[in-house]
């Protein structure tokens, strides 16, 4: 029997400039991996490496002024093809290219992404020999069906997820279906007085958070700016106060002035809110609000049911999944469905503390980061045999033990 030192790489075009949900599960994975004693790199699109097993690759950013000149210069009907039709696009493919030849020097086994150009870049290369590590797709990015055929090893985040697709006739054995994770200690109730202060809260402040990027289309922070005044409206003596954290995007600004009109001193706006204060945001607050009518797995949601917070999201199958007993779902195409569900948890704090212990109970059995990560290591051991005949002839995958880091070992099959 022989050992094999797995080599595997974490990459993110918009890790380092952008704050979504995509770069927060790279950094995660890239972190838990190393923890794990992996012989892992995290690399990202932008900013300081602030770790040993960060790197940063070049790439033109998709806020650039180099992206915006391409754009303008080439045709969009076809150079979309090609992934050049859009600013993620130029940033991903631009990302994609820089990164082989680190691939191909550091003999990576396994490149671990989000980004779906990126995944498809890589894949090609490994075909034609230019590199030898195996792109896995963590799809995240909501891709059509005619896409997902392209890609050799696919992670859905949800069951349902791969249920759609191989009821669409979109399958294959070497895809799976493995959860996003969280890390549970450093997301736990808690106070965040500090906070509160900061951002000038009352004390007895009924408050409900949303952690989006802050725009109109798929994450509605209209609709929640429009079902929060319809709240105060029906309970005019409520002290409440909203929290809208997020990312900048073209619209932000516009959105913010909309809020400011509608809720006055009711709302605070947190634009690129550093990801290390953000247990603390949720610690500060009453209830968590997700508004889109769907999701792939957000990060966020994650991370308000792992602190403890009860949540409101729409009726659709994953954010069920995901909020379990501890989340209220409700029909948020009708109007005022919101705001009721939040008059009645603004009235009922003990509701609220059932339901917040409930929701950490159902992360902590089903999101956990060890449990999850030991299925990714699985993925791995068998993206890497499969069509090797590794695992038939015996071979098991190691990784590098470090001292003070417990090794994992993913074993022959």
């Amino acid at each position: 029997m022989t050992n094999r030192l797995l080599r595997v790489a974490v990459a993110s075009s918009g890790l380092g400039h952008v704050t979504r949900g995509i770069e927060a599960w790279a950094s995660d994975l890239g972190h838990a991996l190393h923890h794990r004693g992996v012989d892992v790199s995290l690399w990202k699109g932008a900013g300081e490496a602030l770790a040993p097993l960060e790197r940063t690759i070049s790439c033109w950013n998709r806020n650039s002024r180099c992206t915006r000149w391409l754009l303008s210069l080439l045709p969009r009907r076809f150079f979309w093809r090609v992934g050049l039709g859009s600013p993620y696009g130029v940033e991903q493919t631009t990302f994609a290219l820089n990164l082989l030849g680190h691939l191909r020097r550091q003999r990576i086994d396994i490149l671990h992404v989000q980004d779906p150009q990126v995944a498809l870049i890589t894949q090609i290369a490994r075909r034609l020999g230019f590199v030898r590590a195996r792109t896995i797709l963590a799809h995240g990015t909501e891709e059509d069906f005619d896409f997902l055929r392209k890609i050799d090893y696919l992670q859905h985040l949800a069951p349902w997820h791969l249920e759609q697709a191989r009821s669409a006739g979109v399958w294959s054995p070497a895809w799976t279906a493995i959860p996003n994770f969280i890390d549970t200690d450093v997301f736990h109730p808690g106070s965040a007085e500090g906070l509160r202060a900061e951002l000038n809260i009352p004390r007895d402040a009924f408050v409900v958070v949303t952690a989006a990027a802050i725009k109109r289309n798929h994450k509605r922070i209209d609709y929640l700016l429009d079902e929060f005044s319809r709240l105060l409206v029906s309970r005019p003596t409520l002290s409440a106060v909203l929290v809208v954290a997020g990312g900048r995007e073209s619209e932000t600004d516009e959105l913010i002035a909309l809020g400011q009109r509608q809720l006055g001193n009711r709302v605070r706006f947190l634009v690129r809110f550093p990801r290390e204060r953000m247990p603390d945001l949720y610690r500060l607050a009453d209830t968590f609000v997700l508004c889109s009518l769907r999701e792939m797995m957000p990060i966020a949601l994650l991370e308000a049911t792992a602190t403890g917070v009860p949540c409101v999201v729409h009726r659709h199958p994953i954010m069920e999944w995901m909020a379990g007993p501890g989340g209220r779902t409700i029909d948020m195409t009708t109007p005022g469905a919101l705001a009721g569900e939040l008059l009645r948890l603004s009235a009922d704090p003990r509701a609220r503390i059932h339901l917040g212990g409930l929701a950490r109970a159902h992360c902590l059995e089903h999101f956990g980061r060890d449990s999850v990560v030991d299925k990714i290591l699985e993925y791995y051991r068998f993206v890497f045999a499969h069509q090797r005949g590794g695992a038939r002839a015996g071979r098991s995958i190691r990784v590098q033990p470090r001292v003070g880091a417990e090794a994992g070992v993913v074993p022959a099959s």
